[in-house]
């Protein structure tokens, strides 16, 4: 009788608490439905056809054997603006694999090279093509394999005094150099999002909001005192971890860092004002951890942070762009690989400022203590 009474309050308790749990919508959708998202959003980045696809910068100044070639087996299409020649070519049994030829000035391939827009630049001299490429972009060394082939010029020995392979040796163009923007764009992120947003949220969970009521204290001024200590300890971190990339990878900033230091600025104020506005009015961490993740996984993903977004579907890189970390890291980006100065980051870190004070008066107005 005994054992009886035990297994039926063992049943009850965990039916309890599994009834407790799937009454929770937030529950389900980030333990179920927010995973499927997430694979959805790199399924598409990196599985979306079953080609291999790889893009190649032309810089050729007259008619060469490899426009005729392109020409005569690519296919014509256009893309914001510019020409593109897409050659597919089948194989039953490694996969079909795609090359997307765009005819570029060389300073434009340059820059396209660094933004992750394409892997290797092509030219043609001394009747033979010229092969321009990051020699530790395994990438690139893949893609030249393919296009040499293709192109039906061989590998050449070096010895043999007529290879076709020039190492780009511009800073800029390492996978390092597109990493470390990217990384301070993200601890920004990561740090606005959780230092202020989930700061706020747990201390209202624990009703230590409630107390501060009591104090004249405005809000405006308990919300500015918390932006500004995220935004001190993020200028220490973003520099430390500049120094590390420069001291250990030899990372320089080629452009003007005046202008970095103002897109700085606006990449706080924007993420800063989404802080608040999340964190409004949220009382339970669980819920509060749930937006968070649903803020800042999507954009980590999105944003170019680790691979360029360009890998997503083109009807997505418009959308992409427009995104506040997009912003942030292709303008850090392009101070530090691309020489930009205060023309260039001027539209995004206005942008960003924008949008940073609207969401902040928006959960100013919204904001609660308890």
């Amino acid at each position: 009788m005994k054992k009886h009474w035990t297994n039926n309050q063992l049943y009850q308790l965990v039916l309890t608490q599994f009834l407790e749990t799937i009454r929770e919508p937030s529950v389900l959708f980030w333990g179920i439905g927010f995973p499927i998202l997430i694979s959805i959003g790199l399924g598409l980045a990196f599985t979306q056809s079953s080609d291999t696809q790889f893009h190649v910068n032309v810089v050729e100044n007259h008619a060469t054997p490899i426009d005729s070639l392109i020409i005569r087996y690519g296919t014509k299409t256009t893309q914001d603006g510019s020409i593109l020649y897409t050659w597919t070519v089948a194989d039953p049994t490694l996969g079909n694999t795609k090359f997307i030829f765009t005819h570029h000035t060389w300073s434009d391939a340059i820059v396209s090279l660094k933004r992750g827009e394409a892997d290797l630049i092509l030219t043609y001299s001394c009747d033979k093509p010229c092969y321009h490429f990051d020699p530790h972009n395994s990438q690139a060394q893949l893609l030249y394999l393919k296009l040499s082939h293709l192109l039906q010029y061989p590998i050449v020995k070096a010895t043999e005094g007529q290879g076709h392979i020039a190492p780009l040796t511009l800073k800029g163009v390492r996978y390092i150099d597109f990493l470390i923007p990217g990384l301070i764009a993200l601890g920004i992120l990561n740090a606005l999002m959780w230092g202020i947003s989930y700061g706020i949220i747990e201390r209202r969970s624990q009703k230590l909001l409630r107390r501060m009521v009591a104090t004249p204290m405005r809000k405006s001024n308990f919300l500015i005192a918390l932006i500004l200590v995220r935004f001190v300890m993020n200028v220490v971190e973003a520099s430390v971890l500049f120094f590390f990339a420069w001291l250990f990878f030899n990372t320089t900033i080629q452009g003007n860092i005046g202008a970095l230091f103002l897109l700085f600025i606006a990449g706080n104020v924007s993420i800063a004002g989404i802080a608040v506005l999340i964190s409004s009015r949220t009382e339970k961490t669980e819920i509060g951890t749930g937006w968070i993740n649903a803020i800042t996984m999507p954009m980590m993903i999105l944003s170019g942070i680790f691979f360029s977004y360009h890998n997503f579907p083109e009807w997505s890189i418009g959308f992409i762009k427009l995104l506040p970390l997009t912003l942030l890291t292709d303008g850090i980006r392009s101070i530090f690989n691309e020489g930009a100065g205060w023309m260039q980051i001027a539209f995004p870190s206005l942008i960003l400022s924008a949008l940073g004070v609207a969401c902040f008066i928006v959960g100013l107005k919204r904001f609660r203590w308890y």
